[in-house]
């Protein structure tokens, strides 16, 4: 069977973008078990509550929720369980120490497999406050009318 290739997205997490505002976004690894790798293959996954932190020089992704294989027996695994992150300890250190002074916290973007490897995208992120939510909203919504604009002048001309 040949390898696979590219990349196949499982989940993403697009309210993040609305929620909070990203300021670095870092790809890392995952330690899955048997069944989670099955049950993501099928494209089930959740990253809505998901975040990640940084315990005792380790990265974990928690509260992400992959269910149960349907085809899996005793072997199944916990739907919400801590996750490992495969990183290199200084990208981990650096990420511990923004976390740390800056009142920042990671959370997951979106989950792919990458030439057959489970994937994740987190971000370093630092949460909105409502008013730079209806900022962001209002500069979208400027932007849809400024192209629709331009786009019914063109067929004026």
């Amino acid at each position: 069977m040949p390898r696979e290739r590219g990349q196949k997205a499982v989940a993403t997490n697009r309210k993040a973008r609305h929620d909070y505002l990203i300021e670095d976004e870092i790809e890392a690894g995952l330690v899955l078990t048997g069944t989670e790798v099955k049950s993501l293959r099928e494209g089930r996954a959740s990253l809505v509550d998901g975040y990640a932190v940084i315990d005792r020089g380790e990265a974990w992704l928690e509260n992400v929720h992959i269910p149960e294989f349907l085809a899996g027996s005793w072997t199944n695994h916990g739907t919400r369980r801590r996750r490992k992150l495969l990183m290199h300890k200084a990208e981990i250190e650096k990420l511990a120490g923004k976390i740390s002074n800056s009142g920042m916290t990671l959370i997951p973007l979106s989950l792919y497999f990458l030439d057959g490897k489970a994937k994740v995208k987190i971000a370093l992120a630092k949460g909105k406050k409502e008013y730079d939510k209806r900022q962001s909203l209002k500069e979208a919504q400027d932007t849809r009318e400024v192209a629709r604009a331009v786009a019914t002048l063109g067929k004026d001309w």
